[in-house]
């Protein structure tokens, strides 16, 4: 049955090393009072029965929805998850340009924050209900979150996806490419973001051409878009981010000497006690203030996002200012990442 098939997937994405973020019920469900707090409670344990034992399971709370609405479900439903499932952790999906924080950070059961940064672009103006929204900008809402005590892990959750229209809705608006979705990445996780979602538009639909029920205006069938330039490039980010010692990392944009930039020139700046990582979305010049790391002298070189590869630079004194400037013109996507490595 349908469940004995939810089961199926989860183990076999285990065998694979993938862990599954299940969203137990979806928002809109819940918003149209379909479910009740009791129901919930009993759904919940009724999930966690048959997949407490299963090692790569996330629970998803909420679905796509503000925490404001039906609150009391919500938190019905994340606290039966926890009480009778202590091991896995719970997060909450909230709707788009909005964090979880803003309604659920002192919970119990939230064990990390989720912020949806959506699918709009700076031109693109929205309802600004329930708190601030800042389009492009999704290194805003890690900020958000760190501002939050206790301190509690954040990611984007969702992002703007490869080959979906600015705004999701008109399909003659430029499309997101694969230079956005990195933009989104190393912007959220070099201000903090313990990770990333990457999404494509084909993908999480399985579009086929023929679909009648297509949504969003998909150009490329799903099979083929599994292998889209963005998704390809998103192992990178992370082969960076774990050649260094993960737990010891923090946001610093004091290591930008001068203009950190706004929008598109904006530039972000993460390091740990011997290396710092300095990214520029469209190659502009990076003034650094050296003596952020330790070491009296650094190794400096470029990391490619989109090939994953490094080029060196130099040896460099770890004192005053120094400028880099990045290979290639000055343009949206020539991004890059100044990498200091102590020596």
């Amino acid at each position: 049955d349908y469940w004995d098939n939810v089961e199926f997937v989860v183990k076999e994405a285990a065998k694979r090393g993938i862990y599954m973020a299940l969203v137990p019920v979806w928002g809109s469900n819940v918003k149209k009072g379909y479910v009740t707090s009791q129901q919930v409670a009993k759904y919940a344990k009724f999930l966690t029965d048959r997949f407490r034992n299963q090692p790569n399971v996330i629970w998803l709370n909420g679905g796509d929805i503000r925490g404001s609405d039906s609150t009391q479900v919500w938190k019905t439903l994340g606290n039966t998850l926890l009480a009778t499932d202590p091991n896995h952790l719970i997060t909450y999906h909230p709707f788009g340009r909005t964090t979880s924080s803003r309604w659920f950070h002192q919970e119990k059961w939230l064990h990390f924050n989720m912020f949806q940064s959506g699918h709009t672009s700076y031109a693109q103006d929205q309802n600004t209900q329930n708190g601030s929204q800042y389009r492009e900008d999704n290194w805003k809402y890690v900020v958000e979150d760190f501002a939050h005590t206790p301190a509690k892990p954040t990611l984007d959750g969702e992002p703007s996806y490869e080959e979906i229209p600015h705004g999701l809705h008109d399909t003659s608006l430029p499309y997101w490419n694969e230079n956005d979705v990195r933009r989104y990445a190393y912007w959220s996780v070099f201000a903090g973001g313990c990770g990333f979602t990457y999404g494509h538009n084909s993908v999480m639909q399985f579009y086929n051409k023929g679909d009648k029920d297509a949504n969003f205006g998909p150009k490329t069938e799903w099979e083929a878009a599994l292998l889209a330039k963005g998704a390809t490039q998103m192992q990178y980010l992370k082969k960076l981010i774990l050649s260094k010692p993960y737990f010891e990392r923090v946001p610093d944009q004091s290591l930008i000497a001068g203009e950190i930039g706004n929008k598109y020139d904006r530039l972000s700046a993460t390091r740990g006690k011997r290396y710092a990582f300095i990214y520029t979305y469209n190659g502009r010049n990076i003034p650094v203030a050296m003596g952020k790391i330790e070491g009296k002298n650094v190794k400096a070189s470029w990391f490619d996002p989109r090939t994953g590869t490094n080029q060196p630079i130099g040896t460099y004194p770890n004192q005053g200012t120094q400028a880099f400037d990045p290979p290639g013109e000055r343009k949206d996507g020539n991004d890059w990442v100044l990498v200091l490595e102590a020596l």
